[in-house]
């Protein structure tokens, strides 16, 4: 499964060059993966009821060209690893009319319990989280 949301870039995102602000894609990965998961049936919300919660442990950007305000993007999750406490994401950012390839990453998270120790992902969430091919080269 390969979920895509698309966004259109504020001026409160960009800096001072009129380019979007590095940090602002962590953000638009967060709410591509949020699409993913509600996408799969279990939303991040229903997880966390069911006593998991998934903590960023690693995260890697790779910026290719800028986007800029008013840029409409488009940005693609889809589950690149799974293990058993750990699972990896990856994104392509792309200007959506364009389709020029922004950037590309992977955030790595991992399952802890509500009192943040180390848990294993439960065998209902691994079977919704089935890694997909990569569609662009991260």
């Amino acid at each position: 499964m390969i979920t895509e949301i698309t966004v259109r870039v504020n001026y409160s995102e960009t800096d001072q060059m009129g380019v979007v602000y590095h940090a602002n894609y962590l953000v638009w990965f967060d709410r591509a993966r949020t699409e993913l998961m509600r996408d799969t049936g279990l939303t991040y919300k229903e997880l966390e009821k069911q006593g998991v919660y998934l903590a960023v442990s690693d995260v890697h950007i790779r910026y290719l060209a800028p986007a800029r305000y008013d840029d409409p993007v488009r940005i693609r999750c889809w589950v690149r690893e799974l293990a058993s406490r750990r699972v990896t994401f990856g994104y392509a950012v792309e200007h959506a009319e364009r389709g020029t390839l922004l950037a590309t990453g992977e955030t790595a998270l991992l399952s802890l319990t509500h009192q943040h120790t180390l848990t294993r992902l439960p065998d209902h969430v691994r079977a919704l989280l089935q890694p997909a091919p990569d569609p662009v080269r991260l």
